[in-house]
């Protein structure tokens, strides 16, 4: 799964993966499954650690599996105290349960609001307002040209927020769209995070730094770059053949995140405050 690249910025102590998936046939998809990736093993993945230099990993409820979280669990269990999770649960969770997940190591749930999603927008607050006392984070995903329909409702949750991947704008847009102005809005709240990852699912212009993405993502990195995370979205799932060089999602952030000390913050200060570590 994972290829033998080299990247050229070392990684410093406490690098952090903020987000990645892992899949296993054996586990069953759930009905809401509009796809199911091939096989990635957790030995792959953290044999891709070991080779750029990640120490920290966020792994995130894969759409495929849905509500059912037991492959996240059993895999922060193998990683021990390097690992964090965002699972997906409903309504029906108890407080014992949503203690158990914490002491695991669960720092958030996941609305995932494309094709497959497990968990419907209406559930949103009510699961906010259920798992804010455990300090956890909402991981929304949306196509960031509906963000500003999204504005109001994720700027009044009782949680930090983390919106992945520069948005995921699934049409790349301008800076001046009304969905980035609702994102750079939304993080002067101060409680908004968001991801630097995977350009490579929406860019149209392509590598090496995937310019339509990754200059939206120099605009959040300057906006607020104390809540800026990075991913390396491992195994790429959907990304076929874009898939990128390992090195190369670590790479990136030497054109979009030039400045050494903004780096640091965005691999290592920025995920511990926010997942604990």
């Amino acid at each position: 799964m994972s290829d033998d690249s080299v990247p050229q910025l070392k990684a410093p102590a406490g690098t952090c993966d903020c987000h990645i998936h892992i899949y296993d046939s054996s586990y069953p998809t759930a009905p809401t499954a509009v796809v199911t990736p091939p096989d990635a093993s957790l030995a792959d993945y953290l044999s891709m650690c070991r080779r750029i230099g990640i120490e920290r990993t966020v792994l995130v409820q894969a759409s495929a599996y849905g509500k059912d979280n037991r492959l996240l669990l059993k895999c922060m269990e193998e990683m021990g105290p390097r690992a964090r999770g965002i699972v997906v649960v409903d309504e029906t969770v108890t407080d014992a349960e949503l203690d158990r997940l914490t002491k695991l190591g669960v720092r958030g749930i996941r609305f995932f609001m494309l094709a497959g999603a497990p968990l419907p927008l209406s559930l949103l607050e009510t699961m906010a307002a259920r798992v804010a006392p455990f300090g956890w984070t909402i991981n929304f995903q949306c196509d960031g040209r509906d963000l500003a329909d999204h504005e109001a409702r994720l700027k009044a949750l009782p949680t930090t927020v983390t919106v992945d991947h520069q948005g995921k704008f699934l049409e790349p847009v301008e800076p001046d769209h009304p969905g980035f102005k609702a994102l750079l809005r939304m993080l002067e709240t101060g409680k908004v995070w968001y991801k630097l990852a995977a350009p490579y699912e929406t860019s149209k212009l392509g590598p090496p730094y995937y310019d339509d993405v990754g200059k939206l993502a120099k605009l959040l990195v300057k906006a607020a770059p104390d809540r800026g995370l990075w991913a390396s979205n491992w195994p790429y799932p959907m990304a076929g053949p874009k898939t990128p060089k390992d090195a190369w999602t670590l790479d990136m952030l030497l054109d979009w995140v030039p400045d050494e000390k903004t780096r640091h913050k965005i691999l290592v200060d920025n995920p511990a405050k926010l997942y604990g570590f």
